[in-house]
């Protein structure tokens, strides 16, 4: 047997915390000396630790970890839980590295605020594109990865989509973003990813969708140089341009995006055009 600071050490965990498992019920020592008080444990009693402390380090409360111990879980079902539990973590982790990488941007944002170049925006004429979409619902704008991880998965799926109908690609993917709120409160938005298709390549097909995006008579547009995470900073300039000559900004739901590069092993190298539709000032 070991003795509570042996066995703390070969389980890599403090002694306090086997005392307070002890105290708990949730790992009894194997033996303690009645004159001394001492405390020894087993080599077995290793793999309860090994349970104990995978769940407890992947969120689990230790109550909730006392009734999976008691409850018997076999190793199969605990290495399902624990891999789920991972996924989890690692969705967290995913979001929580996002929000930080936005809230750099915001914070290089706040630090331009009065020195912001508008000069490359570009006032555009943009014909009806025939396109053929696939369409997802993401949480809203205020959710950094949800948007990501609803719209870059459609294009895969709808190029495939389109090599098995034998349908011709005409130009450069294209996103598009339409809010659908179905209550008050409600920030969900329907995000449509989108290939240019020509005029006699398909009327429809099963698995996706074949629709004319309207023309844009005026859109202010942009190209934003980096991951799609920062997309702000190019909407922000486009919006100070709006401002600066008059302009108003007319329906989000016209709004695009123009994947023209976008190396999928480097998002700082894409290339985007940001269109945004405006009405012209009648002063202009």
């Amino acid at each position: 047997m070991f003795s509570i600071g042996e066995f703390a050490g070969l389980g890599r965990v403090s002694v306090r915390m086997l005392r307070h498992y002890d105290a708990i019920g949730l790992l009894r020592p194997a033996h303690v000396d009645p004159h001394s008080g001492y405390r020894f444990y087993t080599a077995a009693q290793l793999r309860l630790l090994n349970r104990v402390t995978a769940l407890k380090d992947l969120g689990f409360s230790l109550q909730q970890v006392q009734a999976l111990i008691d409850e018997k879980v076999d190793a199969a079902e605990l290495r399902g839980m624990l891999r789920l539990r991972r996924a989890e973590l690692a969705a967290r982790m995913r979001q929580d590295t996002a929000r930080l990488a936005q809230v750099d941007a915001r914070l290089r944002m706040i630090e331009s605020e009065g020195h912001m170049d508008s000069g490359d925006v570009v006032l555009k004429n943009i014909p009806a594109i025939r396109v053929a979409q696939l369409s997802a619902t993401a949480a809203g704008y205020d959710h950094p990865t949800s948007i990501t991880e609803n719209l870059s998965p459609l294009y895969p799926r709808l190029m495939e989509l389109l090599e098995r109908h034998g349908v011709r690609v005409t130009g450069a993917p294209i996103a598009w973003y339409e809010p659908t709120p179905s209550e008050p409160g409600d920030e969900t938005i329907r995000v449509h990813a989108a290939f240019p298709i020509g005029e006699a390549e398909v009327d429809h097909a099963d698995g996706f969708e074949v629709v004319t995006l309207p023309p844009v008579g005026d859109a202010a547009t942009a190209l934003h140089h980096g991951a799609m995470s920062e997309a702000f900073r190019t909407g922000q300039k486009i919006a100070t341009w709006i401002d600066d000559n008059g302009h108003r900004a007319i329906d989000p739901g016209f709004a695009r995006e123009v994947y023209l590069d976008c190396p999928m092993d480097d998002p700082e190298r894409w290339v985007t055009e940001m269109q945004v539709p405006v009405r012209l000032s009648t002063a202009v």
